[in-house]
């Protein structure tokens, strides 16, 4: 185990043949050329979906497989609980509320360029929220971009939620886009034919099965040179849908005491799992291993809020919450990280860590400059890499918007070590910000309230907040004029949505 900051390339060039005999590699390391980067952003996955996290029900033995090559995080968050805003923060380094795009807007036909705060809101609602940007400006300089200057071929697979044309990935940076749609998920469903992809798709051809096979094709076409692999799935977001067979072996291993217990989403994880499993099996095929640096991560919390028959897609407990809230289980995700010369095989790591964290830490491990003038809202997680402590104060999330499946209401967060303050604004008596403060270390599920006996931390994460806000130029909401006093935004409690039968 390296005990110090692992530097440029250079500096890991030095090193590895240190790293191939401490962690008893046959394969030989090329780090006479940079590594390649294969980044797997599964969508909708939870913090406990796999069987490296908890899970009991999903099988997901190549997740658990990479996670035995790598380092797992157990403290890894998205920039945002929602995917447009998290996919934003990998590309660029930056926070969601500095670009502007706050939530899952990337496919609209309209254009929203600008920041702005909605000019009306329900008179059941207390604050005016924001009006999300609906594409990446291509103004941003990208990690793909980063990459391809310096000599990487890049391909973009799977799903994008980002912006139509001219804001699509051949536009961001990727010399290959597949299969070149910007919806949030594959409407009209996972198996072929697709009606996202025309003239693709065979009956009963399932989508992840078909894009682990375009990816796989891409490596074996550029192993000679370095690449970067961006693999963001389709799965597991919606449509619940999962191939049949695999949906009849979950029901019959479904056990109703369980949390965990959705035979289709079972079958969905599966289908994530053996596409992560194709990825790995050419890796190994064509033995780069070792000069291939592997990323998995999810863009946001699980889908408690999904039913089908009346079963919860997943259970992100202990986490309180899922996707779309900024409570841990919209926000803490699963993420491993695989790299034989610097990662401790079998590894794990407290240190918090978020998607804007990803463009830097890249950079460091590829060797490849920073632009000038560039600058990032994230840091370079190679110390954590290497079994050191990281150098951060806090990490934020910045989410002005109702969303009613969750009783999400607008607000931002800050972690500072194991405190984590929430502000909901304009949610407290006369259209005042609310907190609320938890000790994670002590509290995972965020069930007991601390703000009224802790003042000065709140005071303290208050201000840290304040700085952030104003730092990023985020749209903070306000006051509703329209409000009614007393008024339940969510009168009808949380908008859960029944797909079907399980």
């Amino acid at each position: 185990m390296l005990n110090k900051r692992i530097g440029p390339l250079r500096s890991l060039i030095a090193l590895s043949v240190v790293f191939a005999g401490a962690h008893g590699c046959a394969e030989e390391t090329d780090l006479t050329r940079p590594p390649n980067v294969i980044f797997i952003l599964a969508d909708d996955l939870g913090w406990a979906d796999t069987g490296v996290y908890g899970s009991q029900f999903f099988e997901t033995p190549h997740i658990d497989a990479l996670a035995q090559r790598g380092m797992t995080f157990t403290n890894a968050y998205a920039a945002a609980a929602i995917c447009s805003p998290t996919r934003a923060s990998i590309l660029t380094g930056l926070h969601p509320a500095r670009i502007g795009i706050t939530t899952a807007a990337g496919h609209l036909e309209r254009e929203v360029l600008e920041k702005s705060l909605r000019p009306r809101a329900s008179e059941n609602q207390p604050a005016l929220s924001a009006n999300s940007l609906t594409r990446l400006s291509v103004d941003y300089f990208t990690l793909a971009e980063a990459l391809g200057m310096a000599g990487y071929r890049t391909a973009h697979f799977g799903k994008w939620h980002l912006g139509r044309e001219p804001f699509d990935a051949l536009n961001q940076g990727f010399e290959i886009d597949l299969p070149h749609t910007p919806g949030p998920g594959p409407s009209g469903g996972y198996l072929g034919p697709w009606s996202f992809w025309p003239g693709a798709g065979s009956e009963g051809e399932h989508i992840e099965d078909r894009m682990a096979t375009e990816a796989a094709e891409f490596i074996r076409q550029n192993s000679g040179r370095p690449f970067f692999l961006n693999y963001w799935c389709f799965s597991v977001h919606a449509p619940i849908q999962g191939k049949p067979d695999l949906v009849e072996k979950y029901r019959a291993k479904a056990d109703p005491s369980m949390a965990q217990r959705n035979p289709i989403m079972g079958a969905m994880v599966e289908s994530l799992d053996d596409a992560v499993g194709s990825l790995l099996g050419v890796v190994d095929e064509l033995d780069i291993a070792n000069n291939t640096i592997i990323v998995f991560f999810s863009d946001n919390g699980g889908m408690v809020h999904r039913l089908n028959a009346g079963v919860p897609v997943t259970s992100n407990a202990p986490l309180r919450s899922g996707k779309s809230s900024i409570y841990e289980g919209g926000v803490r995700e699963p993420l491993i990280i695989a790299w034989p010369p610097l990662v401790e095989a079998g590894s794990r790591t407290e240190e918090i860590v978020q998607s804007i964290d990803f463009f830097p830490t890249l950079l460091e491990l590829t060797g490849v400059p920073r632009r000038e003038g560039q600058s990032f809202d994230g840091v370079s997680i190679v110390p954590a890499l290497g079994g050191e402590p990281l150098e951060r104060e806090a990490i934020f999330v910045h989410s002005p918007h109702y969303t009613p499946a969750t009783l999400h209401r607008p607000s931002t967060s800050v972690r500072r070590g194991n405190w984590k303050l929430i502000r909901f604004h304009c949610d407290g008596p006369g259209q005042h910000d609310r907190h609320e403060l938890y000790n994670l270390a002590e509290d995972v599920g965020e069930q007991v309230d601390l703000s009224g006996q802790q003042p000065s931390i709140v005071s303290e994460l208050s201000a840290l907040l304040d700085h952030f806000l104003t730092d990023t130029g985020a749209v903070v909401p306000q006051p509703n004029p329209r409000y009614r006093p007393g008024a339940n935004p969510f009168p009808n409690g949380p908008a859960l949505r029944d797909d079907g039968p399980a």
